[in-house]
């Protein structure tokens, strides 16, 4: 039989097909149906249907006639033909069977075939699937919805608090508030992808989510890293205004669009420490040469007044920093901090932490996987994601005081505040660069007056309210 006579002759009438399924059954295959439109194919139909060719051994596939998706969805559509879409679905090798239906829903197939298994996408509860109390009342019928199991992929040390618990976080919330419908499976850095493989591995598709910060990218796109934070720029507060509520994220998801990534917030440390030193920092002379892992804009800035930067991954910093491959690091906090052991590798630990003044966790998804999600979970996906960025910040406010005072007062930790000459170099450099940048790059200027009039108009305002209050309270 040729290959084009066979994918026809699995295109049936209701009577053959009915025999059809008499015969798997009398062999003992078990039957699977399911039904739709399937008008212009793509990935999340053709994913569908092998999966739910999974569930037995026998699928078959309940087509809308022509005249069936013109009552459903209006004189347009179909885009194509009940006879070339029966065709797409016929060549495809897991489907066994494909039957067209005229009538608005597939009961009548259903009721005639009486299949094993009935199965549909997971934007459908298990009530509104047609056909289902057909089924159930089969002693061996089953109903399907289908299912998500997704791979996420981390910057981080497997189940590093606060950083690495964050995506944990996520995929918890988001199986528990799908009821078991989407599970995502969290890797460590270095466990599937090294820790800056992420972006690539999520752009690519072969896993559908990735968590880091968005200033790892700056080699690919510039513009991210005010999506992480600039030197001297928005405290978290701020950041999340700017993202959700002041245009940030239309443009941060404008920007990685060309690389079929969907962005969004997944976490905050709030303000940072500068870091940890085995020198004193008494002038702009102590910065020159001296090498620090430092990423970002901040790193750009350290360069510019004379420093090293060095880009490391946070599982090779202590080691880096103890056997003098790097003079310091910058990190996160004294939480964080604390938790590597900085304080058996370094004296002296510097504060403020200019370079990340709130720094923002990135929640990236593959657009393509995003577009085949049913809108329900893409929604939990996003409220999952909004309350661990919140849930993160808070975290660390919590946590940060009690480990500097276990760093300094058990740890005998050198806590030094970064000389003013010094910090307010830095600030003209920063301006410089940012200036800079902009003018050279559309796409970063784009982001950047953005950024710069969002953080203008806040400033004014928390002039006389949230700055004046801490004034006044440690006055």
């Amino acid at each position: 039989m040729s290959h084009l006579n066979k994918i026809n002759s699995k295109i049936f009438s209701l009577d053959d097909l009915k025999n059809q399924v008499n015969a798997w059954k009398k062999s003992g295959e078990d039957v699977v149906f399911t039904n739709g439109c399937f008008d212009i194919i793509h990935r999340g139909h053709i994913e569908l249907l092998a999966q739910t060719a999974d569930l037995g051994d026998r699928l078959i596939v309940g087509l809308n006639s022509d005249s069936s998706i013109q009552k459903l969805k209006g004189l347009d559509r179909p885009i194509i033909t009940e006879n070339s879409r029966a065709i797409l679905l016929a060549s495809l090798s897991f489907v066994d069977a494909v039957i067209l239906f005229r009538e608005d829903t597939p009961i009548n197939l259903i009721r005639t075939l009486l299949p094993d298994f009935l199965a549909k996408g997971g934007d459908y509860e298990i009530e509104t699937i047609v056909g289902h109390e057909i089924v159930q009342n089969n002693e061996e019928g089953s109903i399907y919805s289908q299912t998500y199991n997704w791979r996420l992929v981390t910057a981080w040390p497997k189940n590093y608090p606060g950083l690495g618990m964050a995506p944990e976080k996520i995929a918890q919330l988001v199986e528990e508030m799908s009821n078991g419908q989407m599970k995502i499976t969290v890797y460590g850095a270095g466990e599937q992808v090294p820790a800056f493989g992420v972006f690539d591995a999520v752009s690519s598709g072969s896993h559908q989510m990735g968590h880091s910060g968005s200033y790892f990218w700056k080699g690919k796109v510039p513009a991210a890293q005010f999506f992480s934070g600039v030197p001297f720029g928005f405290t978290s507060d701020e950041i999340n205004a700017w993202v959700y509520r002041g245009g940030g994220l239309e443009i941060w998801r404008e920007i990685y669009e060309p690389f079929n990534l969907y962005p969004m917030p997944g976490g905050n440390t709030g303000t940072q420490m500068f870091g940890w030193f085995n020198k004193e920092i008494n002038s702009l002379d102590d910065i020159k040469g001296l090498k620090m892992r430092i990423p970002g804009v901040g790193g750009e800035v350290f360069k510019r007044a004379g420093g090293i930067p060095v880009t490391l991954p946070a599982g090779e910093l202590f080691t880096a920093l103890q056997t003098g491959v790097i003079d310091a690091t910058e990190w996160v906090g004294p939480y964080n901090d604390l938790t590597f052991g900085f304080q058996q590798a370094a004296k002296y630990y510097y504060y403020p932490g200019w370079h990340e003044p709130g720094s923002m966790l990135e929640l990236i998804i593959n657009k393509d996987a995003w577009d085949t999600l049913p809108k329900h979970l893409q929604v939990i996906i996003e409220t999952a994601a909004k309350a661990v960025n919140q849930d993160t910040l808070d975290e660390y406010t919590a946590r940060n005081n009690r480990a500097l005072r276990e760093l300094i007062d058990i740890h005998g930790v050198d806590l030094r505040k970064l000389p003013e000459d010094v910090i307010e170099e830095f600030k003209i450099i920063a301006n410089q660069i940012l200036e800079e940048n902009a003018a050279n790059d559309p796409t970063i200027n784009k982001v950047y007056q953005s950024y710069k009039n969002f953080h203008e108009e806040v400033s004014a305002y928390h002039a006389i309210s949230e700055d004046a209050f801490i004034e006044a309270r440690n006055n």
